[in-house]
């Protein structure tokens, strides 16, 4: 397959995910993956009164099943824990913004595979949305407002693995 490739402010990005795991960092044989919660503000602002109404975040369709996420994946070997968290935002929701800092780390087991991953979170501020990113066909988008979620957050607030792999119902959507 092809690579195409676009460019923006001097940083050139595939528009093809990475894919296999020969890459993949693991530590104490556990698999290493990152994940971000992509947020923005409805009115563009970083400061307002009511942050619960203005906060959105973004979530994404699963590829195995119902319900929405949020994004993540492996974290590979030739790329920070930081820059790994901004490409699989990228490849799989399509967002650019800048990765804050983490939020917390979890130990989980794959419901696929059967073997262990730790898993760290952070957020995502959201600085551009693009139109063509490496699995829009295979996904879709959906910006949610915080208030919708917050009776969910208050419910596994300190299970952070749970936030990370959590699936929205599509009501939510």
């Amino acid at each position: 397959m092809a690579t195409a490739l676009v460019s923006q402010e001097n940083v050139v990005a595939s528009l093809v995910s990475r894919t296999g795991r020969h890459l993949q960092r693991y530590d104490k044989g556990r698999r290493q993956v990152v994940g971000c919660i992509p947020y923005r503000y409805k009115n563009g602002s970083s400061n307002t009164s009511e942050v619960e109404d203005e906060l959105e975040v973004l979530v994404i369709s699963s590829q195995k099943g119902k319900g929405m996420l949020f994004p993540k994946g492996g974290w590979e070997l030739d790329e920070t824990i930081k820059q790994a968290a901004s490409r699989e935002t990228y490849e799989e929701a399509g967002v650019k913004g800048n990765v804050e800092h983490q939020l917390g780390h979890w130990t989980f087991q794959s419901r696929t595979h059967g073997t262990d991953y730790d898993g760290y979170l952070f957020p995502l501020h959201v600085k551009e949305v693009l139109d063509f990113w490496p699995e829009k066909n295979n996904r879709q988008r959906k910006w949610v407002c915080t208030c919708y979620l917050s009776n969910i957050f208050i419910c596994i607030i300190g299970t952070v693995g749970a936030i990370a792999d959590m699936k929205l119902p599509l009501c939510y959507v």
